[in-house]
């Protein structure tokens, strides 16, 4: 990505259309029914792609159907953002097949976590454009998120919030800092280096969450991102959710030692805990947009408004 400032995508505002689409895992009817049902409450008009609850296997339909719906929705004049369905498993095998030249030239809200946080590090990379970190329609919506994160992905999605701050439990590492956001799910990070949509970590604050995984395997993944130098070339890192198998106090603990011990040494402040992710109330963060971390406040401040309001 160029030194340029990156593109942001037009708000998303009550009225307008968004285009669900299935670029992972394959999506149950009933969830996708109540995730679209929530949109609707909140006041959007809903577009869900043809095929967004086609099955290949584990799979929400093959590869090449679930990167050309996500095309045929950022090349849609009348879908104004574009929600991913859920997550899981499969958005990486997209990324060859995704046209980041159509998505530079049609910006437009994309959001979804977890397996999304392949194509919204590659959308901020490879298309230089703004994509937002938070809550999935046949999943997190279709639960029903709290009152709080859905005031927060509204107003922010509308442009109505010219930065915000997120307070973290606790500091791992102080310092401040300031960089563009990356990030995401920390087995995703890892699994794209080495690739060529890996994200450039160089000057970023990274964001790292994940769920399910025991205390051993989050070293393994931190210890990769150290080595790899990923972790030494970034200006500071915020841990949000990290759910242990069945939610053991004992991994928690270890989960949040091993994220101490690998972020030692950096001279990078380091927060834990933001309310973003897995196991959270998962507030909505932007990926591309700068941000400072003031560990003396304990606190992660988007420093702008990611979406364009021209």
């Amino acid at each position: 990505m160029s030194s340029t400032a990156p593109i942001k995508p037009p708000p998303l505002k009550p009225g307008d259309t968004i285009g669900v689409v299935a670029t992972a895992a394959a999506v149950e009817r009933e969830h996708l029914e109540r995730g679209v049902r929530e949109l609707v409450k909140l006041g959007y008009r809903v577009k869900v792609s043809d095929h967004v609850l086609a099955r290949d296997g584990i799979l929400a339909g093959a590869d090449y159907q679930r990167a050309l719906e996500l095309m045929r929705c950022f090349g849609d004049p009348g879908v104004r953002a574009i929600f991913a369905a859920r997550g899981g498993y499969g958005s990486g095998r997209l990324l060859p097949l995704i046209d980041f030249d159509l998505v530079r030239r049609a910006p437009t809200i994309f959001l979804g976590f977890s397996d999304q946080t392949f194509l919204l590090n590659a959308i901020f990379k490879l298309a230089a454009m703004v994509c937002f970190h938070g809550p999935m329609v046949a999943k997190d919506l279709a639960g029903g998120i709290g009152a709080r994160s859905a005031s927060h992905l509204r107003r922010l999605l509308a442009g109505e919030l010219d930065g915000f701050e997120m307070d973290a439990r606790e500091v791992l590492h102080p310092g401040a800092a300031e960089g563009e956001l990356i990030g995401g799910c920390l087995s995703i990070v890892a699994a794209m280096l080495g690739t060529p949509y890996a994200p450039d970590f160089a000057g970023k604050i990274l964001l790292l969450e994940d769920t399910g995984e025991k205390a051993y395997r989050i070293d393994r993944m931190l210890v990769q991102l150290r080595h790899s130098g990923a972790l030494s070339s970034v200006a500071g890192v915020v841990f949000g959710g990290m759910r242990s198998p069945q939610d053991e106090e004992s991994q928690r603990r270890l989960i949040r030692r091993f994220a101490a011990e690998q972020t030692t040494g950096l001279g990078v402040p380091v927060l834990w805990g933001i309310e973003a992710g897995h196991g959270t109330e998962n507030f909505t963060l932007p990926i591309g947009a700068r941000a400072r971390i003031d560990a003396a406040a304990c606190r992660l401040t988007v420093m702008e408004n990611p979406v364009c309001r021209a």
